[in-house]
């Protein structure tokens, strides 16, 4: 009986720590929240801390995007406006530091080309109304090569077979 008990308690262990969720968060804002203003233009500009857990067995890399899908004005979007593209961070990395874009990144990672065509990281600054901002994290089978700094478009499409899950955090910001 013993025996039957501690197999028991072992399954159930292991579906627990297997069924953790892929999640992505922020200890400067929840989801859903406002994104505080040092993170934005109109503070300091710099990437605001995140977290995550849960990320799925098999994982080789992870890959970062930001972007506003509200841009230019959130009562007529045109078009999805990158903010971040990150890829290749190692997968027994938990989480960025405030300010890890440009300075702080885990080794391996690399930046790409935001809509400013800058790499990097690079802030809220909505011309008009309270816009949605997608911090997207993908959990990758596979490192991804670049000889050069990706696009969001460059990057999914390397992404394209590989993604074994996703998480979302949405913040929101407005001048």
């Amino acid at each position: 009986m013993k025996q039957f008990l501690y197999a028991f308690l072992f399954l159930v262990f292991s579906l627990q720590v297997n069924a953790m969720k892929f999640e992505i968060s922020s200890p400067a804002f929840s989801d859903g929240g406002a994104i505080p203003p040092v993170f934005t233009c109109d503070g300091k500009d710099i990437s605001p801390p995140l977290a995550w857990q849960g990320v799925p067995r098999g994982t080789r890399s992870l890959a970062l995007i930001v972007d506003d899908p509200d841009a230019p004005d959130p009562a007529a979007p045109k078009m999805t406006w990158v903010h971040w593209v990150v890829h290749n961070l190692p997968p027994m990395v938990s989480g960025l530091p405030e300010g890890a874009s440009r300075h702080r990144m885990p080794p391996g990672a690399i930046e790409g080309l935001n809509d400013w065509k800058t790499i990097g990281y690079r802030g809220p600054c909505p011309p008009v109304g309270r816009h949605r901002y997608f911090f997207k994290l993908y959990a990758l089978d596979s490192v991804i090569p670049a000889s050069k700094p990706l696009t969001k478009p460059e990057l999914l499409l390397a992404m394209q077979g590989h993604v074994l899950g996703e998480a979302v955090l949405m913040g929101t910001y407005q001048h």
